[in-house]
């Protein structure tokens, strides 16, 4: 009897320790047939494959095109997923998110555009092309925890409109948020550090890759244009928290996996394994 007590309170000390979420954050290039043999029906089964190995709780997409969507919708059963494309009647590219079902609950979610109009189909400001954000509150079904999911994309000309876009996501954090509960925004930004919307978003909440407790893992860069042949430099993709106790970054990568000398993406895809608190 006198070696009970010490395993029962091993068991109970590892089963209540909290739960890591991880978190991935992958433009997966639209569809079109002018990308040859990096065209989205060569690379699909493979960038899904891709996904599922490293099976993030939480994933959000970029560019993705309606029946590109409905492709990963099939192979991720197991998943709920929430967005909407940017063009009338929900046509065009979407920033969905995707989750596990079992694990989370979405208890809120919206998409909106980044344009002073975001309520509405609508353009902003210098951009090139229409571009939305979907956000979603989601609740961990074992830990109970609540959080903030936000993934979008920057327009890729438009440089008042990458940092009106900036802005305009931090004011709807601050709006749908008044629980002041952990938030994560990704996606594709088109911008690399030091630029001003990347500083506009550094001012309110951290970089990921920036407070990982253990070093960062791959490359530094995330756009590889397909270029198999060449360093991958260009960050524009990332993987934002809120600065709050409530959250801790375990780990972050930058994942440059490939087939046959080709990749699955012209982008890689950022992981991040976050604590909530």
């Amino acid at each position: 009897m006198k070696y009970l007590l010490p395993a029962i309170f091993t068991f109970f000390s590892v089963t209540t320790q909290a739960q890591p979420v991880t978190f991935m954050t992958y433009n997966i290039r639209l569809d079109v047939a002018s990308d040859g043999e990096n065209a989205w029906p060569r690379r699909s089964d493979y960038l899904a494959a891709q996904v599922r190995f490293y099976a993030p709780d939480v994933w959000g997409i970029q560019e993705g095109l309606p029946h590109q969507v409905a492709f990963l919708q099939e192979k991720f059963w197991d998943y709920g997923s929430l967005g909407m494309g940017r063009e009338p009647d929900g046509k065009g590219e979407s920033t969905h998110v995707f989750f596990k079902a079992e694990r989370f609950e979405a208890e809120k979610s919206q998409v909106f555009w980044l344009s002073p109009f975001p309520d509405s189909v609508s353009m902003g400001w210098d951009a090139a092309c229409r571009r939305v954000c979907t956000a979603l509150r989601l609740k961990d079904k074992n830990s109970g925890k609540r959080f903030w999911v936000f993934n979008t994309h920057f327009d890729h000309m438009g440089e008042m409109a990458r940092v009106k876009s900036a802005e305009l996501i931090l004011s709807k954090i601050k709006a749908v948020n008044p629980e002041n509960l952990p938030v994560v925004l990704m996606g594709d930004f088109n911008a690399e550090p030091g630029s001003a919307p990347i500083a506009e978003l550094s001012g309110t909440l951290n970089d990921t890759r920036n407070i990982s407790k253990q070093p960062a893992f791959g490359p530094t860069g995330t756009f590889n244009g397909f270029r198999f042949e060449a360093p991958v430099s260009r960050r524009i993709d990332y993987i934002f928290v809120s600065r709050t106790p409530a959250v801790a970054v375990r780990r972050h990568a930058v994942l440059s996996d490939s087939k046959d000398l080709r990749y699955p993406s012209d982008h890689l895809p950022v992981w991040a394994e976050l604590e909530f608190f």
